[in-house]
């Protein structure tokens, strides 16, 4: 008899510790990954921190071109916050930014825009900056955000054509909007190294920032899915491409070991044809196209335009 309430008294113990294990652990995990960035994070801090290095980003500049700040309430009901600058042009170009950043770090785009006098939407993602949410959305969740920014522009400006742009997991953003039912207005999409599947890329992140196995990334996973509501396999560019009915042009870096480069070529080929268009800057790693390739981008982007758009 004891021995028998020896092994229940083992059993309840694993249990306890092995709950106690998966709630901990994918905690931690959860709130260096999926948990809000505000604008004063450190990763945020970090990101603007490059882009002063690689493009020289003078901050002053969103207050010279008089930003408005706008917000929406999106299907959710969680705060969404943009700045919008509008250049007195019938063309509006709507910008995204990166995992853990926000509109801040896109002044080397917003300003190429500007010179291209574009209306210019630059908005801080769900659970990033300003804009509420616990969870980021990883591109996916955002892509039903691009929606209910798309219907303010229209609300706001009429006979305007809307570009999307991202970067990074925005870019992913853009794919993943591409697939949905999108305005007559929205005329193409750019997708700046986009990563094409949400679980291959967490596993990739995870494993390379916590030095983990397949085993706990799975955990991590499983923890994502039931205590957050967020089924990481969901994700996944590369189904919403197919279905696109606007152009895409596609950039990434030869030598991006954030987002390999492959995942381009796997959004590429899932495009329609007719509908794709691409451009690898070579030696250039993760966000480093523009700054790599400059005039290049700029000029693939001019003659992106003018071929499917007539911007």
């Amino acid at each position: 008899m004891k021995i028998f309430a020896w092994i229940v008294l083992g059993v309840i113990i694993f249990i306890i510790v092995a709950l106690v294990y998966y709630l901990v652990v994918g905690a931690v995990i959860f709130k260096f990954t999926f948990a809000k960035r505000g604008k004063n994070s450190r990763l945020s801090k970090k990101n603007i921190d490059k882009q002063i290095k690689d493009f020289g980003v003078d901050l002053c500049w969103w207050d010279e071109v008089k930003m408005q700040t706008v917000s929406i309430e999106n299907r959710e009901k969680m705060k969404l916050v943009g700045h919008f600058f509008d250049n007195n042009s019938d063309k509006t170009v709507v910008v995204l930014h990166g995992y853990g950043g926000t509109y801040l770090e896109m002044q080397p785009y917003c300003k190429f825009f500007k010179t291209k006098n574009f209306n210019i939407l630059a908005v801080d993602n769900r659970a990033h900056g300003e804009s509420e949410g616990k969870c980021i959305g990883f591109g996916w969740y955002d892509r039903l955000d691009i929606l209910d920014w798309l219907e303010f522009l229209n609300r706001k400006k009429t006979n305007q054509k809307i570009v999307l742009f991202g970067v990074s997991m925005g870019a992913t953003a853009v794919c993943s909007a591409c697939g949905e039912k999108l305005p007559s207005n929205v005329v193409c999409a750019i997708s700046d190294c986009a990563f094409a599947n949400g679980e291959k890329e967490i596993k990739q992140v995870v494993a390379k920032n916590f030095k983990i196995g397949k085993g706990f990334i799975k955990h991590f996973t499983s923890f994502l899915k039931r205590i957050h509501a967020f089924d990481i396999s969901q994700v996944d560019a590369i189904k919403q491409v197919k279905d696109t009915k606007i152009p895409i042009l596609f950039i990434h870096g030869s030598s991006d070991d954030f987002v390999p480069v492959q995942n381009l070529y796997d959004l590429y080929n899932a495009t329609p044809e007719g509908l794709r268009d691409k451009l690898v800057v070579e030696d250039a790693g993760h966000c480093q196209s523009y700054v790599k390739a400059g005039v290049m981008y700029e000029r693939k982007i001019n003659t992106f335009f003018a071929k499917y758009t007539k911007l």
